[in-house]
């Protein structure tokens, strides 16, 4: 009887130190609250429907010691689309980092939109997520900012042309700072240029011609500064959606620009394929998280 209760005990709490860690988080299930970027309509609104308000899923990293680090999250799905696999379980994953998350719905140019509106939501909920950062349990000096396929080259333009705020604004909110600390790219569509861009992509955010300027300055590979933030950058050679040479040009002009970047080029699997399993199994992610998770963590993003 005694040693059955000792192993129990023993069991029990190996158990409990899988599940918290060293002041690590568990995953949630579902977000805690949904916040709207704009208390009314937003700036641009074509309507009210719910494709029409921004907002974003807010994923607290329960159990991470606080002030947390925290992601927005943009979900790819070529400004037509938002893929889900690509946003909660996005959110998920940061949890168990002891990361919060915010997992952005911005306007979308299947439902009428186009650039600079995207952006403009991007912008609001960097800068919505650092001025309620005591609510939210965050610091606002550790906010990055993360994204796949269309949703990366909307995390690549806002690491591109976020700014430090207004500070003559009127709302308050817009007075901090867009700009991320860092961005976590997953397999993004980066050029807007018409030779090496993802077509769809393209014609959501831009329309059907957009002028070359525009595509200039929306093209990430063009857009990079010796103030852009460090960078993670994946992809993989077999994914036939969005093109290898975009990711490629992005960490040649990073590396042009003496900018901190991370680049893993993966052989196998085709686009989309977010943390690699679907529904989320913490158990059977992609190589790329484990990466990604230690440069968060020399970063004190991650590992709270």
């Amino acid at each position: 009887m005694g040693i059955t209760t000792a192993i129990r005990d023993t069991l029990l709490l190996c158990l409990v130190v899988l599940l918290f860690g060293l002041g690590s988080a568990v995953a949630a299930d579902t977000a805690a609250e949904t916040i709207r970027l704009w208390p009314g309509d937003a700036p641009g609104a074509l309507g009210t429907a719910d494709h029409d308000i921004p907002v974003v899923a807010w994923w607290p990293a329960t159990g991470a010691k606080q002030p947390t680090a925290a992601m927005v999250v943009c979900p790819g799905g070529g400004y037509g689309g938002l893929a889900d696999h690509e946003g909660s379980d996005y959110a998920r994953w940061l949890n168990s980092q002891g990361i919060s998350a915010f997992v952005l719905r911005y306007r979308l140019g299947s439902k009428g939109y186009r650039h600079p509106v995207m952006l403009g939501d991007v912008s609001r909920a960097m800068r919505l997520v650092r001025a309620d950062h005591a609510r939210l349990g965050i610091d606002p000096a550790r906010v990055g900012v993360m994204g796949s396929s269309a949703g990366g080259h909307l995390a690549i333009t806002l690491l591109t042309h976020g700014d430090d705020g207004d500070q003559a604004a009127a709302d308050p909110i817009d007075r901090q700072p867009s700009r991320p600390a860092l961005g976590v790219l997953c397999y993004p569509v980066v050029s807007m240029l018409s030779a090496n861009t993802h077509a769809g992509s393209r014609r959501n955010l831009l329309g059907d011609n957009p002028s070359d300027d525009l595509a200039q300055e929306l093209s990430g590979e063009l857009a990079v500064t010796d103030s852009t933030p460090p960078v993670f950058l994946w992809h993989t050679v077999e994914d036939k959606g969005v093109k290898l040479t975009g990711v490629l040009d992005l960490a040649a002009a990073l590396d042009r620009n003496g900018r901190p970047f991370e680049l893993h080029v993966y052989e196998k699997r085709p686009h989309g394929i977010g943390l690699g399993t679907r529904p989320y199994d913490p158990a059977k992610l992609h190589p790329w998280t484990v990466e990604c998770r230690r440069w968060l963590a020399e970063r004190g993003f991650a590992g709270e």
